[in-house]
């Protein structure tokens, strides 16, 4: 994990590697940027620590994580720490004890670092209005964002914006092009493999290094763009968005989908030194668990499978959006669209087969979960949240919390994990007993990394 030294006698808070050379006794370390800031700290100008990644550890508290995501969700733009703890069922004064004791900073404060290193970026990178950026960060107003810009960093966001390099300013073909942080060995060719996979039809592609998705902004269609910085410690996000107000959740949503927003490195050493699994970890120890866009996409795509169903429900109740490069041709259906009699009437022209009763009910009941708004389905979603959802199976259950960040998710169903225990020795009947405690608690970067391998060895698809 990014351990940030900040230094006494200067007041400033500094990056690994950052040229700067205090004595050891002056300096304090925190792991996150927003403890350093808490404790009175402003970054530094020559190593700007506000461009590199700082996930939470994989093995934080699960309460912890569960409100981190609603964070991130963006509960805290409007609403308050109190709303936040009986979200995830706390006092709020339990809350921040937590928040203060794992992470070093309270949820406001840390929401409150979030926005504004998330604006900072924008400053350096992009051409964009102070007030477009403002909005975009997830500040309320003007004066809002000018007085935690200057209490963050102790300038203005225009003083900031004249500070940045020349060679900061990124530029599109179109869109808004962004540096999107990730820690030192994060392995993107792995992940995008691991995408490329599992690609929705129409929704997701993957050309050589690049991953391209459509998106849904507030029922106006988006594209985003994924591909390698041009210097290692980011990857290069263009975004092709109707308007920029909350640009800080879009940018959240992808890094939560490529798996940039957690610290795996204590799994990768626990896992290394496996006799069975680790030769498998240490072959690509910077793949991460990826995330998904949504937990609706990702849900129907587990009980459909990768085949023509997914396909054919894309093209039916999706929204068109034509075009677009790279078989891009529709925004993933909007829960609203998945009822139970517009699913029951999908058929594939070419068999004039009908989806089966089993599918539509677990697709509408997954519908409805989103729909409700109420937390039942989310990315966060407890496994007992989860496990109370009607129609889902122990499988599917596991396939879902996966993709969902459940840390302990293992879905052993699955094609190519079955067939990677296969190939390490693992005979699928007794692979069940003998994976139940095994790799805990790393269980889901386990079953990322197996998935994986079994995917390079050509698993057949899923149909």
């Amino acid at each position: 994990m990014t351990t940030y030294s900040a230094v006494v006698t200067t007041g400033i808070y500094c990056r690994p590697g950052c040229g700067a050379k205090p004595l050891a006794k002056n300096t304090r370390t925190y792991e996150l940027a927003a403890a350093a800031e808490a404790a009175g700290f402003r970054a530094c100008l020559r190593c700007r620590p506000y461009r590199v990644a700082g996930p939470i550890a994989a093995d934080t508290p699960e309460l912890v994580c569960r409100a981190w995501q609603l964070i991130i969700d963006g509960v805290l733009d409007e609403g308050t720490e109190a709303a936040l703890a009986e979200r995830v069922g706390l006092s709020p004064r339990h809350l921040r004890r937590l928040f203060l004791r794992h992470l070093g900073a309270s949820p406001d404060q840390l929401a409150r670092s979030r926005r504004a290193h998330f604006a900072r970026r924008l400053l350096d990178d992009t051409d964009l209005t102070v007030l477009d950026i403002a909005f975009a960060s997830g500040f309320g107003s003007l004066r809002q964002f000018n007085r935690i810009m200057r209490e963050v960093f102790r300038a203005s966001p225009t003083d900031l914006r004249d500070r940045r390099h020349r060679a900061d300013r990124l530029v599109a073909d179109g869109g808004l092009a962004l540096r999107l942080p990730v820690l030192p060995g994060y392995d993107w060719d792995a992940v995008r493999d691991f995408l490329a996979a599992r690609a929705v039809p129409g929704v997701e592609a993957v050309e050589g290094r690049t991953y391209r998705r459509t998106i849904s902004v507030d029922g106006a269609p988006g594209v985003l763009e994924v591909s390698p910085g041009d210097t290692a410690g980011h990857l290069l996000l263009r975004a092709h968005l109707p308007y920029w107000e909350g640009l800080i959740h879009v940018v959240d949503q992808v890094g939560r989908l490529l798996g940039t927003e957690t610290d795996h490195a204590a799994g990768v050493a626990a896992l290394s030194a496996d006799p069975v699994l680790g030769p498998v970890v240490r072959e690509r120890p910077g793949l991460a668990v990826p995330g998904a866009w949504s937990a609706l996409e990702i849900g129907v795509q587990e009980v459909l499978g990768r085949g023509r169903w997914l396909e054919a429900l894309v093209e039916d109740l999706g929204t068109p959006v034509p075009g677009l490069p790279g078989g891009l041709t529709h925004v993933f259906p909007e829960p609203g669209a998945l009822t139970r009699p517009a699913l029951a009437a999908l058929t594939l022209p070419e068999t004039a087969s009908r989806l089966g009763e089993a599918e539509v009910a677990r697709v509408a009941a997954l519908a409805a979960a989103v729909a409700g708004g109420d937390g039942a389905l989310g990315y966060g979603t407890s496994p007992d949240a989860l496990g109370a959802l009607p129609y889902l199976d122990e499988d599917l259950r596991q396939a879902i919390g996966l993709r969902l960040g459940q840390r302990e998710a293992f879905p052993l169903a699955d094609p190519a994990l079955l067939a990677a225990l296969e190939r390490l020795g693992v005979p699928r009947t007794g692979a069940a007993p003998w994976t139940a405690g095994r790799w805990r608690p790393w269980r889901a970067l386990a079953a990322a990394h197996l998935m994986a391998y079994g995917e390079r060895h050509r698993v057949p698809s899923r149909t």
